[in-house]
């Protein structure tokens, strides 16, 4: 249904070179830096300057928008003005109002052409293409008061900052089938340093809103656009399937971006994201299933979930998470092909008692760390939570976790594994894995009440806690206690 552009196979290819530039250049720190810049500039240069597969120069001419619905509107047939100044959520809404009586006609398209279109939040319908022109940018009005107010997700049972309703998204959906955004890379932009500002600033009342928010839908797909500058979470799809994320850009500040979490897949399943790029205040992707009591009653999982082929950035948080708010279980995860640069922490998996739930079948191979602080944390004390009602013995299950094929360098710690006696982490297996150290510390392969296994030889050697094999799985070392701590410092 939605086309494969140009500037997606551009895309992809930008996504490949910058992920294995760096095991070419690990021993050239600063010629790396200059190349991996450069690249990049290179060719975001060269996919915005691509006219029907050849490279020219100057500004190219407006590519047309590909018809991908029997039916296609304007949103300049509504009424939208795309000067930065008009506010256009009446037209976004009429245009919508026209798109859902298609529905058995294979549904239509709604272009927004190239121009700075301002709107409070609006909602789509299904069987709908929201179809985005290049240097097409939506706005998301900064005032709140254009922002309505919508009841708790019933998986948290709080507005997550704040008790009681939170702030819808600028573009939401409930209850669809058969949506896709798409475009030649236009831009959703939330605007959010007011929301940041004011948040900081303890002047909201209520909880801030994601940028794109779809409930209880199906069959969606997200590709080759921008979101950016998101007031809270940017991508937010909430118990959904089947959905699709690929070559889509996020970005927000690295710092002082308050929870603008990249991608946060909800209790969804059947759910793939690849080819994306993403640099923002809070994690890359976080996958959540509910918030304690809230999320262990409202009993939906995340699960199903496959990541492959990004580079991702966070200064604060962690390249991939899983939690914390955990409580309806997440299980059949793959993450591949992923490189974190300049990041806090690469990947992580956070939860604590009361959350309940379960972390199991997760997969993480051909993992890339460059200048990360930590490369692989799981962490059972993540204490927040949404009221005094949790059950703090309700405890998360965390097991069935491997990696495979880890590399990268400028690492501090490449492994933090923070068990309990609550909450062991089990079946844990490492295999093909050397990380190149800032510096050499006592414990930079760091475990708590943990058991698991090491296959083969790895960097830097592991902590006492795991059973060693060989490389053909033959057993060469029994742990000798799984309760061995060796965590003397946090991160």
């Amino acid at each position: 249904m939605v086309e494969t552009s140009t500037l997606g196979r551009f895309h992809h290819q930008r996504l490949d070179l910058r992920r294995w530039l760096p095991a070419i250049l690990t021993s050239h720190k600063t010629l790396f830096t200059v190349l991996w810049i450069a690249a990049f500039a290179s060719l975001f240069l060269w996919q915005r300057n691509i006219v029907g597969g050849f490279l020219v120069f100057g500004a190219p001419p407006a590519r047309p928008m590909p018809k991908l619905r029997p039916t296609a509107f304007n949103l300049t047939d509504f009424g939208g003005v795309g000067d930065g100044v008009t506010i256009n959520t009446e037209a976004f809404e009429r245009a919508v109002s026209a798109i859902s009586k298609f529905g058995k006609k294979g549904g239509a398209q709604l272009n927004v052409p190239p121009g700075r279109w301002l709107t409070a939040p609006f909602n789509l319908t299904s069987h709908m293409t929201l179809f985005l022109a290049q240097d097409a940018v939506i706005l998301g009005i900064d005032d709140e008061k254009y922002w309505s107010l919508m009841a708790p997700l019933p998986s948290y049972g709080y507005g997550r900052e704040h008790p009681g309703p939170r702030y819808g998204s600028l573009i939401h959906g409930q209850n669809l089938k058969d949506v896709v955004i798409t475009g030649h890379n236009g831009t959703i932009n939330g605007q959010g340093q007011a929301w940041w500002k004011k948040y900081r600033q303890k002047r909201l009342n209520h909880t801030r809103g994601p940028l794109v928010q779809i409930m209880w839908s199906s069959d969606i797909v997200i590709t080759n656009i921008t979101l950016r500058d998101s007031p809270f979470w940017t991508l937010h799809p909430y118990d959904c399937k089947n959905i699709t994320i690929k070559g889509v850009t996020i970005l927000a500040p690295v710092f002082e971006a308050p929870n603008t979490d990249g991608i946060d897949p909800d209790s969804c399943e059947d759910m793939l994201i690849e080819d994306c790029y993403i640099s923002v205040g809070d994690d890359a992707i976080a996958i959540k299933s509910g918030w304690d009591q809230y999320g262990i009653s409202y009993g939906r999982p995340s699960m199903n979930i496959m990541i492959r082929n990004l580079v991702v950035r966070s200064m604060v948080s962690a390249g991939v998470s899983i939690g914390s708010e955990m409580s309806g279980g997440v299980s059949n995860i793959t993450v591949e092909n992923l490189l974190v640069w300049d990041s806090r922490r690469g990947v992580r998996i956070k939860t604590a008692p009361g959350r309940g739930g379960y972390v199991r079948q997760i997969t993480y191979r051909n993992l890339t760390f460059e200048n990360v602080r930590v490369g692989i944390v799981m962490k059972t004390d993540y204490n927040e939570h949404p009221d005094d009602g949790y059950d703090p013995t309700s405890l998360p299950i965390l097991r069935d976790i491997s990696f495979t094929t880890i590399h990268g360098h400028g690492v501090r710690v490449p492994v933090r594994i923070h068990g309990s006696e609550e909450i062991p982490v089990k079946n844990v297996t490492f295999q093909d894995m050397s990380v190149g150290l800032t510096y050499k510390r006592k414990h930079i392969f760091q475990c708590a009440f943990v058991e698991g296994r090491v296959i083969g030889t790895i960097f830097p050697p592991p902590c006492e806690n795991l059973d060693l094999y060989n490389e053909h799985g033959q057993l060469v070392k029994h742990s000798a206690s799984q309760n061995v701590t060796d965590i003397d410092y946090d991160f």
